[in-house]
């Protein structure tokens, strides 16, 4: 197994949360923003952790921000920002728009590293989360060069990398349930 002190938690966070109208990692939930939930469950497994995100008001979690190298490209580009500035091999890759994600769903993509794979990423529901995974940081270049020529697809992206895919078990399914749009948000707050 991987030991923390060569992973980095990589939180991306600087989407522009247009189907929830305001920014989704400061989104209250259990008196707790989102990005604090996604701090939580990281801190156990990782070195440090790192926020991705040109957004001030993300300072306040007291975590190194970063802002996009490359601008308006997506989450993909937030990833190459994030692996550009990791100094770990081994980087957990969290979007801010999960709050209900545990240490213990995040662990299991840890277990599961093999050398032979630049990505484990998870599996629920019938559709893949390469939005928490765990990127090898070496992934960098293959994503540099996607995003060169205009490509802002993550699957796309993964499907271009030696991927490994575990299959999250139905009882942790509401672990990885993005929230995007109000409604998704009332259904977890209700």
């Amino acid at each position: 197994m991987i030991h923390k002190s060569n992973i980095t938690g990589i939180i991306l966070a600087g989407g522009k949360s247009s189907r929830m109208g305001t920014d989704k990692g400061l989104l209250i939930f259990k008196q707790k923003p989102f990005i604090q939930h996604i701090i939580d469950a990281m801190q156990p497994l990782v070195n440090n952790i790192v926020i991705v995100s040109d957004y001030t008001e993300h300072d306040t979690f007291g975590m190194t921000r970063i802002e996009d190298t490359i601008k308006n490209a997506g989450p993909l580009a937030g990833l190459y920002s994030g692996l550009k500035y990791s100094k770990t091999d081994y980087n957990l890759i969290v979007s801010c728009d999960v709050p209900l994600i545990t240490s213990t769903v995040l662990n299991k993509l840890i277990k599961n590293y093999e050398e032979d794979y630049d990505v484990i990423q998870l599996k629920s529901q019938q559709k893949t989360m390469p939005l928490t995974a765990l990127y090898n940081k070496t992934c960098q270049q293959t994503i540099k060069h996607l995003l060169d020529k205009g490509e802002r697809r993550m699957r796309f992206a993964v499907s271009q990398l030696k991927t490994k895919t575990i299959m999250l078990d139905d009882n942790l399914s509401s672990t990885l349930i993005n929230i995007n749009t109000k409604e998704e948000f009332d259904a977890i707050t209700n």
